[in-house]
């Protein structure tokens, strides 16, 4: 059974910054692939950020130079880093990691997901 836990959302004023936490806990093996996807209301789950277990990073346009996406692997932990925030990040976020677990004799693949995190950007 794995876990994926958002921390750090919350109400910030428009160019305030926040930085979300993703702890990943449970019978872990390693970890792939993680991102941080967000939900503004009436509109589709989108992919802001994602990283490598090897550190490379991609940010949607919208964020680049604002958002800095890290990892640190030894705490199975996930960050998001997030400066200048606008209005229109104003979103539920949710972490997301590719999780290999194993059994006795196995090593099993999953995608694992958070319960998200508010983030309201708002005077």
């Amino acid at each position: 059974q794995v876990q994926l836990v958002e921390s750090g959302g919350g109400l910030v004023q428009p160019g305030g910054s926040l930085r979300l936490s993703c702890a990943a806990s449970g019978s872990i093996f390693s970890i792939n692939a993680m991102g941080w996807y967000r939900q503004a209301p009436g509109k589709q789950r989108e992919l802001v950020a994602a990283i490598t277990r090897g550190g490379s990073t991609n940010l949607v346009d919208s964020v680049k130079g604002r958002f800095t996406i890290s990892r640190d692997n030894a705490k199975n932990t996930m960050y998001l880093q997030m400066n200048s925030l606008k209005p229109e990040d104003t979103a539920v976020y949710y972490c997301n990691a590719a999780v290999v677990t194993a059994t006795h004799d196995q090593f099993i693949h999953g995608d694992y997901w958070g319960q998200g995190t508010q983030v309201t950007v708002s005077s």
